[in-house]
């Protein structure tokens, strides 16, 4: 029955979420947030490219050694 107190006490998704956005804040300050974000998002558009990129080799590779077969 303890348990079930302890995991009451525990934050959960969107707590920790509010905590880690407050805690961005505190070390960057709010003008470096926009920045960090358009930084992320690029990354993200630049690792999409990449993945959809290396699929299509491998695809190209799968193909290429059938035809050879």
């Amino acid at each position: 029955m303890t348990l079930n107190y302890v995991f009451l006490a525990m934050p959960g998704f969107q707590e920790i979420l509010i905590i880690l956005i407050l805690a961005g804040i505190f070390i960057f300050g709010a003008k470096k947030i926009p920045e960090l974000a358009r930084t992320l998002g690029r990354a993200k558009g630049e690792f999409e490219k990449g993945k959809i990129e290396g699929e299509k080799e491998l695809k190209d590779f799968k193909n290429k050694d059938v035809k050879s077969d």
